[in-house]
């Protein structure tokens, strides 16, 4: 931007970081009770910036859960573990493969294709919280986030009337297809069966419209299948245009925060993988059924 936009509310200085999402939270330390006026005031942010960038921080994943849940119900991820008991709500997000050693071939890697959290849920991510606890000391791995907002109001108006009404299929079995990652199994895709939602959505809070793909739609319904993959893909390059992404370049310490009913996101690997460990923890609140 040609020039920040700052303000301040209370105690706290919000400066906006690019013109189609982020700011930067100052003076706040998340470790402590975060009260409900503090709460409020990050959450109108939340919607106002769609991202929030918090440096400086150093939780504990108890802490990051007390955090998470004061801005609604946390819930686990999807994955289970050999005896079949689901993922802790405060997970680990990292690079690295099954013998524990970083790699540019880690042993899940959806999140650098570009989706929103859980949007193979009936009932998807509102706000994800992402903690960098080690990073590559060089910089890289930076998550970009494409404003959803943008990318539907800059739609031609024929575009806009021809998907008013359309809605795509979600899946994990389609996530897991699509990236290129093993298969389902059997039990997360009787865990996580194919959902419907519309290709626009009403955010909940602001009541604009917002596009909602990414690569955990699999099909559009009412479409023959090639069809509606190619409206997927003609969607998802206009939305990741770079003038709607902002991107995210992340320092020791950093907490983002950032609202899933308007944005699409993912990690890009501008690092030497194969070397440098980069771990985070993320935690995540559930949303409501788009509409």
């Amino acid at each position: 931007m040609d020039q920040q936009v700052r303000e301040r509310a209370g105690s706290l200085n919000v400066t906006r970081l690019s013109e189609p999402a982020g700011a930067e939270v100052v003076g706040i330390d998340l470790s402590l009770q975060l009260g409900t006026k503090k709460r409020d005031i990050l959450f109108e942010a939340l919607l106002k910036h769609h991202v929030l960038v918090i440096r400086d921080q150093d939780l504990t994943p108890d802490q990051q859960m007390t955090l998470t849940a004061m801005f609604g119900k946390p819930e686990s991820h999807v994955f289970h573990d050999a005896e079949g008991q689901s993922g802790p709500q405060v997970h680990v997000v990292n690079n690295l493969d099954k013998q524990g050693n970083p790699s540019s071939r880690p042993t899940t890697f959806g999140s650098f294709f570009w989706h929103t959290d859980k949007s193979y849920h009936e009932v998807p991510s509102l706000a994800t919280f992402l903690h960098a606890r080690e990073l590559p000391p060089g910089g890289g791995g930076d998550t970009e986030f494409a404003n959803m907002y943008n990318a539907y109001e800059s739609l031609d108006d024929a575009v806009k009337k021809q998907i008013a009404n359309l809605r795509a299929v979600h899946s994990w079995e389609a996530n897991r297809r699509n990236t290129g990652n093993r298969a389902a199994t059997e039990e997360e895709k009787k865990l996580r069966p194919p959902v419907s939602h519309p290709l626009v959505r009403t955010h909940p809070d602001t009541k604009r419209k917002a596009l909602y793909i990414g690569i955990h739609a699999d099909c559009i319904e009412g479409l023959e299948r090639e069809q509606g993959i190619e409206l997927l893909k003609k969607l998802y390059r206009h939305s990741t245009e770079r003038k709607n992404v902002y991107a995210h370049s992340w320092k020791p310490g950093d907490l983002v925060i950032w609202d899933n009913r308007c944005l699409l996101h993912r990690v890009v690997g501008n690092y030497d993988m194969d070397t440098h460990r980069r771990i985070l923890h993320r935690s995540v609140v559930i949303g409501t059924k788009p509409c």
